[in-house]
C-alpha cells in the first residue's frame, strides 16, 4: 500500500496527502531556484525531517525511561551547493527540555544519533547535531 499521493499543482508546487491521516503537506520551489518560496521547499522537508525523526525515536526512548521532553525544540539550517544543487550540510541544534541527569542525557542523544533519516541521508551531506540542556 502507497505511503502518500502526491499532486504537482503547477507553478512548481506539490500537494502531498497521507493517505493514513489524510494530513496535507505543500511543498513549493525556493525563491532562489524558480519558486515562490510560499511553503517548505522539498530539500527543506528533507533537513526539517531530519530533526522530527530525532525528536520522534528520542521520545520512544524518553517514554520508555520515564521521562518527558516535552516543550523541547529543535532549529534547523539547510545549506545548499551549487554544483550539483544539492544538500550540503544539515545543522540541528537541539534544545532539550525536562532531563537532568547525565546519564539520561546521553542515553537521548545516542538514540537520537539511531534515526532512520540520519541513517538514510548520503553519507557526502554533513550532518552537524548540537544539543543543548536546559
Amino acid at each position: 500500500m502507497s505511503t502518500s499521493k502526491v499532486v504537482y499543482k503547477g507553478d512548481i508546487r506539490t500537494e502531498s496527502t497521507h493517505l493514513q491521516s489524510e494530513t496535507i503537506i505543500l511543498t513549493d520551489g525556493p525563491t532562489d531556484n524558480h519558486g515562490k518560496g510560499e511553503a517548505f521547499s522539498p530539500t527543506d522537508m528533507v533537513a526539517n525531517s531530519l530533526a522530527t525523526c530525532m525528536f520522534s525515536i528520542m521520545g520512544i526512548k524518553a517514554n520508555a525511561m520515564n521521562l518527558d521532553i516535552e516543550g523541547s525544540t529543535a532549529d534547523v539550517t539547510k545549506i545548499m551547493q551549487a554544483e550539483p544543487r544539492m544538500i550540503s550540510e544539515i545543522v540541528v541544534v537541539l534544545n532539550m527540555q525536562g532531563v537532568n541527569d547525565e546519564k539520561s542525557r546521553i542515553i537521548l542523544e545516542r538514540s537520537a544519533m539511531t534515526c532512520p533519516v540520519f541513517l538514510s541521508l548520503h553519507p557526502d551531506i554533513k550532518k552537524t547535531i548540537r544539543f543543548n540542556w536546559g
